[in-house]
């Protein structure tokens, strides 16, 4: 396949960041999260796209008095659509994707903004989370993995095949690079976070901060949430990352069959710990049946997985 040509990027270190954070009735969770926004330094605006809010989720919004923070509307659009309003409308060069329910770090963006003068040809910088629960109480483990490491540079084939992002709010993404690739699709209703980052990593190189940066709030209103979703929903993402021209010609011939079953076993992995979490046991184990089906050899490092996210690993 022809190598797709990368996007020529400034270099130098830049400081401005944008958060947008689409809300759609999160009045319970919005001000926190807001708040954790709000009180990283180096954040020079934050912007609400409200998604069609029935609850008294704008009205916290406009409650608070910060000159950084702007109050959009989205008319019920969907996720990708408010995320992507609020990044056209957006003037830092770095953009945090921020879900309304999380909260942010003390530092997370300060240690995201160093790790990008480090790589100043990254066009996204991303670090680890953690889990809390619905009142915020920590539930997650991932502070016993110390000095874990993720990929960062060319990334492509790693992500291609396990989103080991996850989550928008523990990344920064260079405002140009996420407008050359378009943003996220809209056509998708789940993991298009997933095929954006894909879209990304094919036009530049990635970077790992080894922190803790994000609460990241497990609750039954959760769109990832196992009680209610399935494997299949997340097989429309895969689809679209392996029938993406811009994706296909930057992965090494050949692979993309192998890469593509991979990420099969990842999504059904990742629903089978999502099960887990809360307390849908027999799912999870359904779920650990279609791994076994497409790949014998990946069963044990799968149900390894799900035993630690037991733990909150």
């Amino acid at each position: 396949m022809a190598t797709q040509a990368r996007l020529p990027l400034p270099v130098g270190s830049t400081t401005s960041v944008s958060v947008v954070i689409p809300a759609k009735n999160v009045a319970a969770y919005v001000g926190e999260t807001l708040a954790s926004a709000l009180a990283q330094g180096e954040v020079t605006e934050v912007i609400v796209v409200d998604d069609g809010s029935t609850d008294n989720t704008i009205a916290i919004v406009r409650a608070i008095r910060d000159p950084r923070l702007r109050l959009m509307t989205n008319d019920s659009a969907g996720v990708s659509a408010a995320r992507n309003l609020g990044a056209r409308h957006a003037s830092g060069e770095w953009l945090l994707f921020l879900d309304a329910d999380d909260r942010l770090r003390p530092g997370a963006v300060a240690a995201l903004l160093a790790a990008a003068r480090g790589a100043p040809r990254a066009v996204l910088v991303y670090g680890d989370y953690n889990t809390i629960d619905s009142e915020g109480r920590q539930v997650g483990r991932r502070d016993l993995l110390k000095g874990r490491r993720k990929p960062s540079g060319d990334v492509l084939t790693r992500l291609a095949a396990s989103n080991f992002i996850v989550n928008g709010g523990i990344a920064l993404a260079r405002a140009e690079a996420f407008r050359a690739i378009g943003g996220f699709d809209t056509s998708l209703r789940y993991c298009e976070d997933w095929h954006c980052w894909c879209r990304l990593a094919a036009i530049g190189e990635f970077e790992f901060a080894p922190k803790l940066l994000l609460d990241y709030r497990l609750h039954t209103a959760n769109t990832m949430n196992a009680a209610v979703r399935t494997p299949q929903d997340f097989f429309p993402a895969i689809a679209r990352v392996f029938d993406d021209g811009l994706i296909l010609a930057r992965l090494p011939e050949g692979t993309a069959a192998r890469l593509r079953q991979a990420a099969e076993i990842h999504l059904v992995t990742y629903s089978a710990m999502q099960a887990v979490r809360f307390g849908r046991y027999r799912q999870a184990f359904t779920y650990l049946g279609m791994v076994g089906r497409r790949s014998l050899k990946s069963l044990p490092r799968s149900a390894l997985r799900v035993a630690l996210a037991c733990f909150g690993i």
